[in-house]
């Protein structure tokens, strides 16, 4: 038997905690090696057992759980996953652990939430716990550094792309951190982005407010029908999936209901499908730290079609998952560490711009 996934469970809930550890040890491949009632009392037994993994609580007295978090990923990086509720304020707080440095998030169970059972949050669990042991290696690389941000280029420098050229990207776990890392560093001379995360309700609108508060582009959730304009971002709404659409002035935005597509609404491969038959030539695909293979078939269509594919490098991705997907299937031209995205993304916009150039004359 391979070795076990050892857990330390912080929450203040003593009821929480509980069933939080009934449901670790409910899976043969892992182990609650502590449970604490708070960030004093996790930090002691953190230093002497070693954990694999923490559960973390956002809420917690004394010390909340995103200033604990900050200090792990400063003093002691480590996979954490988050225990958050499912409210504008749980949602917010969830997307700033994200951007620290958390693997990922499970959201409680709630009498106020129908549907949203026990045995869900079981499932989540297990599966995230076993996602965040596995991207160790990358957490610990990367502990909480940040990527300088790209200066913005000369102005007009990508102004006749900007109104000619569509950017597309995918992520998921490890994808919060990822996306606000490259938008950081994109000038508003940017043609329009569309963007796939796989993340529910609230959290995708929350994300599109906090984006647009961090970088230069305007960013918002989209909406069916949105007309698609350089400098802006469009984030696929939880529980739907986005597409490109020609409407009677240029592109815009489409929301369907279709089935999920590899296990997700909204799933990258349909974006990046959509991109490759409208956009072809004229678009950058971009796929970054995800677990599972969503976005590869897309983006080997995209780059069959003539765009320009993108992928985040194993050494900085905190789940090489979707990026690994793509290479390995031919989808990636260019492979980059995550502070080098944005620069890739550039040039591969004045490199197609260059094309069109030579097209003309």
């Amino acid at each position: 038997m391979s070795k076990q996934i050892r857990v330390i469970i912080v929450d203040d809930s003593q009821v929480m905690r509980d069933m939080i550890a009934q449901i670790v040890r409910a899976n043969p491949d892992m182990e609650v090696v502590a449970t604490a009632q708070d960030p004093f009392d996790a930090r002691e037994k953190i230093k002497a057992l070693s954990p694999d993994v923490v559960l973390l609580d956002i809420e917690m007295p004394r010390m909340d759980g995103l200033t604990f978090l900050e200090k792990i990923m400063r003093l002691r990086p480590m996979p954490v996953v988050m225990v958050s509720t499912l409210t504008v304020a749980g949602g917010e707080a969830t997307l700033r652990a994200l951007e620290l440095g958390a693997v990922d998030f499970v959201t409680k169970p709630s009498a106020r939430l129908s549907g949203y059972a026990v045995d869900t949050f079981a499932a989540d669990i297990a599966v995230k716990v076993r996602i965040a042991a596995a991207s160790a290696p990358a957490i610990a690389r990367r502990g909480l550094v940040a990527a300088p941000a790209v200066g913005n280029p000369p102005s007009g420098a990508l102004g006749v792309v900007a109104r000619n050229a569509v950017v597309a990207i995918g992520a998921s776990t490890g994808g919060i951190e990822a996306i606000t890392t490259v938008l950081r560093g994109l000038p508003e001379s940017m043609p329009p982005v569309l963007i796939v995360q796989h993340l529910p309700q609230p959290f995708t609108r929350l994300f599109a407010g906090r984006l647009n508060t961090l970088c230069p582009l305007k960013v918002k959730e989209a909406e069916h029908g949105d007309i698609l304009h350089p400098g802006h971002v469009y984030i696929a709404p939880g529980d739907r999936h986005l597409r490109l659409g020609r409407g009677v002035s240029g592109f815009v935005t489409q929301l369907s209901e279709d089935p999920l597509l590899n296990g997700h609404r909204p799933a990258v491969d349909y974006l990046f499908t959509s991109v490759a038959q409208l956009a072809g030539s004229g678009a950058v695909g971009v796929i970054l730290s995800g677990m599972g293979a969503d976005g590869a078939a897309g983006l080997l269509q995209m780059r069959q079609a003539g765009a320009i594919t993108v992928g985040q490098d194993a050494a900085t991705c905190v789940v090489y998952g979707m990026p690994r997907a793509a290479y390995e299937l031919g989808a990636v031209a260019r492979q980059a560490r995550l502070e080098s995205v944005a620069s890739e993304i550039i040039s591969s916009l004045r490199a197609l711009g260059k094309a069109r150039s030579a097209k003309t004359q």
